[in-house]
């Protein structure tokens, strides 16, 4: 991999735009913002997933090749919160498989958005990495075949699931805020505002 990405320009706009969207999320779980700047947060949200719509045509998932790392990683950030757009998300799935193959994506952030879409779309999860806030606190959504869930973890990088969950309730128990608001996370969310939100 080069040191420097080739498309520069795409690694800002995707930067920028995971940014301020990242402030939205923060901003709309605290309860800080109004109808309108609801409204615009959202229309935010819908922008950025059609600008990575465009990137993907014009270049397949956007890797550290193309944009670099921190880049390739707001890319993906963007995708696993397009649950408005299941179409968008099945697709960045579809090219996050083969980049991931070829080194230019994690196993980790496949699996993620394989969860992701798996749940948006009413199947069970296969790795289990998406959670929602239940009565005993945060749990797991629906899994396949639970019995089998570790060894598939392993098999895409992920930790035992047990200890994930225990990870995830301990970083929530800190700021009691998040739990209060939020009803569905990601394992490896490590920004709270990453709600998942009904467009």
């Amino acid at each position: 991999m080069s040191a420097i990405p080739a498309r520069p320009d795409l690694a800002r706009d995707l930067l920028d735009r995971a940014g301020q969207a990242r402030t939205y999320r923060a901003r709309l779980q605290r309860g800080l913002l109004d109808a309108d700047a609801i409204s615009r947060g959202r229309h935010l949200e819908h922008a950025n997933a059609q600008v990575l719509r465009r990137i993907l045509a014009d270049h397949g998932w956007p890797g550290p090749d193309l944009v670099g790392h921190q880049a390739a990683e707001a890319a993906y950030w963007i995708a696993l919160h397009a649950d408005h757009l299941p179409d968008l998300q099945s697709a960045a799935l579809r090219l996050l498989h083969t980049a991931a193959e070829r080194g230019q994506a994690t196993r980790q952030q496949w699996a993620h958005l394989h969860d992701r879409c798996a749940i948006g779309s009413g199947r069970e999860q296969t790795y289990g990495t998406q959670y929602q806030l239940g009565p005993h606190g945060i749990e797991p959504l629906p899994v396949e075949d639970p019995a089998r869930l570790d060894a598939r973890r392993a098999q895409v990088g992920l930790r035992p699931a047990a200890t994930a969950l225990q990870h995830l309730r301990h970083r929530y128990a800190r700021d009691p805020q998040n739990t209060a608001v939020r009803d569905e996370y990601d394992e490896d969310d490590t920004h709270p505002e990453s709600r998942r939100i009904a467009a």
